[in-house]
């Protein structure tokens, strides 16, 4: 057998065990897959599927309450799971490194990127500290980071999401391990971001011949990268193979399932009538930020310049672009959360932009928000139907009624009005965003705001909570404004299209138009960087 054909990476019947109160026994249930060098090998499922638990077992992370009751993990023929920690010690970063989700809570805030890579290399190499310098700045130049050497005093604080991304991904190699370990790491960047990311993993991986175990729920990026597909469902490795055979002939239920849910790029906008009320309008709306800081020059950032929208009833307007630009700070002026600098801002006609806070009661009721993350949404001290009926005993409904309207809402989303006295913590991330949606329609609004709503969501979760906002949509001849960064689902609920960058809309149209042949250079390339884009999948 050759080098190229050794695994890098064998899993043989890996079990880890749950603590004995739950339903499940164990976490992670008899899996096996190997990883070869210069392979890499996306391991895919919903949350709770025990994706990231493999990962830490790999690395022995895994906490004391959640032990590997069986099965080895071979690295290098080395079995991982029986070696004491000090050897753990030796092997991570050495032979085998990990990239996280979230760089930004990985990273020591205190410790400049420089000082971080520096402790890599101190603890594992006898480099003199000039020549752990170099190697750093080395490593941050193969990873594409501009000005190395800025970068190299700089704290994660003052780099953006894609470039802290990069110190992990430089931490991760620095070393040159046999295996890495990829976990989600492009789940919270932007769609170009996402795609430089994946692009340095590949050509990374090509270079330096190493195996990747890439961890992830988005089966776009798994059709861009990945060599073969593991699948996980609850644990269980349900279905192995090649990407064209997993992607194009699954076998599982399951997959099937998780491949259908996934939207297509084929916009299915719908025309709304011409005389349909117009509920929603900005002219030149902005919002500018000044810097009046002691000790750094006035400066001005405009998070949102001119733009001017309008949604007619029953109409679906998505806005979609890059982090930073203004999608989300729109969403906030049109709703009053923060006040716009200029500009209109007109519900059903009347000019809201400049009202005091304290003539914004009706616009409240009227205009609702749905966020991204529900579990921040919702006071975990409370129960969930307490805060569904909040907000209509603040407009004098009485408490029999609001609870009624509260058990009717429930069952509108498909969940069980019973559960109405159980807390936030008690829901799994979909059932939470339900009920978030369920609060917000009993003020009985007529502008509802989606910022980012289903972007935390697996595939299938997702494709469920977007199928409830269509239905509520129509059921209720609602105005929605849709906030997404992910192209898919604006193509799948967006009847028009506007695409932000740096503040600015800079195309704006009928979705049909717009995803179909784009005009401006901006929205090109983001069409480009979409990960799986000459891929057709299932849904839609």
């Amino acid at each position: 057998m050759s080098d190229a054909d050794t695994p890098v990476l064998e899993v043989r019947n890996l079990t880890v065990a749950l603590p004995q109160d739950g339903d499940r026994r164990n976490a992670v249930s008899g899996v096996s897959f190997t990883v070869k060098r210069g392979e890499i090998v996306c391991l895919v499922g919903e949350s709770g599927s025990g994706k990231s638990v493999i990962a830490q077992a790999i690395m022995g992370l895994l906490p004391k309450t959640l032990p590997v009751a069986s099965g080895e993990v071979l690295l290098e023929g080395e079995d991982v799971t029986k070696v004491p920690t000090e050897r753990l010690r030796q092997l991570r970063c050495a032979s085998m490194s990990m990239i996280f989700q979230e760089p930004m809570t990985a990273l020591n805030p205190v410790m400049t990127c420089g000082e971080q890579i520096d402790e890599v290399l101190r603890e594992h190499t006898a480099l003199s500290p000039a020549e752990r310098r170099a190697k750093t700045i080395d490593i941050f130049t193969e990873v594409a980071l501009p000005d190395p050497e800025r970068i190299v005093g700089s704290y994660p604080h003052q780099l953006s999401g894609g470039q802290r991304q990069r110190i992990m991904i430089a931490m991760a190699l620095v070393l040159e391990p046999a295996l890495l370990i990829a976990d989600e790491p492009t789940t919270a960047l932007d769609v170009t971001t996402q795609a430089q990311i994946l692009e340095l993993v590949r050509d990374l991986q090509r270079r330096h011949g190493m195996g990747v175990l890439f961890i992830t729920h988005d089966f776009g990026v798994v059709a861009d990268i990945a060599h073969r597909v593991a699948v996980l469902r609850l644990g269980t490795l349900v279905e192995m193979g090649d990407k064209n055979t997993v992607l194009k002939n699954p076998q599982h239920e399951y997959t099937i399932m998780l491949i259908g849910a996934v939207p297509t790029l084929k916009p299915h906008g719908r025309a709304v009538p011409a005389d349909a009320p117009l509920v929603l309008e900005t002219r030149q709306l902005a919002k500018t930020y000044s810097d009046r800081g002691w000790f750094s020059r006035r400066g001005e950032v405009h998070a949102a310049d001119d733009v001017t929208l309008e949604i007619r009833r029953g109409q679906t307007l998505g806005i979609v672009g890059e982090s930073g630009s203004g999608k989300s700070t729109v969403a906030r002026c049109i709703v009053r959360l923060i006040d716009p600098t200029r500009g209109e801002i007109r519900i059903h006609g009347e000019d809201i932009a400049r009202k005091p806070m304290r003539a914004l009661r009706e616009v409240r009721r009227k205009v609702q928000i749905v966020f991204q993350d529900p579990y921040r949404s919702l006071n975990p001290r409370r129960t969930v139907g307490e805060a569904i009926i909040e907000g209509p005993l603040n407009y004098g409904l009485p408490r029999a009624e609001a609870l009624e309207r509260a058990r009717k809402l429930m069952e509108l989303v498909r969940m069980d009005p019973a559960v109405l006295e159980r807390y936030p913590h008690q829901f799994s991330g979909g059932q939470r965003q339900r009920i978030c949606i369920a609060r917000a329609l009993a003020m009985e609004p007529e502008l509802l705001v989606a910022d980012e709503a289903v972007s935390a969501l697996d595939v299938s979760v997702q494709a469920q909570v977007l199928a409830l906002l269509e239905e509520i949509r129509e059921r209720f001849n609602l105005a929605m404004l849709f906030i997404t960064h992910d192209l898919r689902v604006a193509a799948q609920v967006c009847d028009r299209v506007a695409v932000m960058s740096k503040g600015k809309v800079v195309e704006y149209g009928e979705a049909n138009e717009v995803f179909l042949r784009p005009s401006h250079e901006y929205t090109k390339a983001l069409f480009a960087a979409a990960p799986g884009r000459d891929f057709v999948f299932g849904a839609g």
